[in-house]
């Protein structure tokens, strides 16, 4: 199955970067671009594609205003968040609207390929590295109230939960509990129910929410 690709930034170079590398392969294909999040929007309304490359930093409507405009009306299309994140202070605000990943825009063409198929399957993708700099971002501002509470979750799935806004991957938590990764994925999987969260991206929320992580932590 192919899967459609609406590409969102306001650089026009990117663009066409990344349009050649997509157009090179069988299983991925560009079917519009956008400049600004106003234009994002109407084109993932009108073309309904699987994924949108989503940058943070636009004239006009930024990504982050526009990615929770597609998340909300569009639950079926998942976005990706093009940012250079040393310089994007708000990209945390972009993970409370709904988007399925970050990437850092000097990432090889081949990673952003892998990442868009990730998303596409229903996954997410946060890197560890990106997990502790929004971790960080959390943690400079004041909470507007108290800790989150984790009704029904239990004691393994808390452990879970903590190893997961660190960043690990279910393979990782796998080996880093002794368990199968099968039986991590099936933790991870309730945890989204329980929580009612989207993907794996707002497990990470939930989890500094929770007080489980902090920059200081392990």
């Amino acid at each position: 199955m192919t899967i459609h690709v609406l590409l969102a930034d306001d650089q026009p170079l990117v663009r066409a970067g990344l349009r050649m590398v997509i157009d090179g392969t069988e299983d991925v294909d560009v079917v519009g671009e956008a400049g600004n999040g106003t234009q994002a929007v109407h084109l993932a309304r009108e073309l309904r594609p699987d994924v949108v490359l989503m940058d943070v930093r636009m004239p006009g409507m930024d990504g982050i205003e526009a990615t929770q405009m597609i998340t909300a009306e569009l639950p079926s299309t998942r976005v990706l968040v093009l940012t250079t994140f040393d310089d994007d202070e708000n990209v945390h605000g972009a993970l409370r609207s709904g988007a399925s990943g970050f990437l850092v825009k000097d990432m090889a063409l081949d990673d952003i390929l892998t990442a868009v198929r990730v998303v596409a399957g229903g996954d997410a993708l946060l890197a560890p590295s990106v997990t502790r700099r929004l971790i960080e971002e959390f943690a400079a501002r004041p909470r507007t109230s108290g800790r989150r509470e984790l009704n029904g979750v239990t004691a393994r799935e808390h452990e879970i939960l903590t190893l997961v806004g660190r960043g690990l991957s279910n393979a990782e938590i796998a080996a880093h509990l002794h368990i199968s990764p099968g039986t991590a994925k099936a933790h991870v999987a309730s945890l989204l129910s329980k929580l009612g969260a989207r993907d794996r991206v707002q497990l990470v929320i939930v989890a500094y929410d929770a007080g489980l992580v902090a920059p200081s932590g392990p």
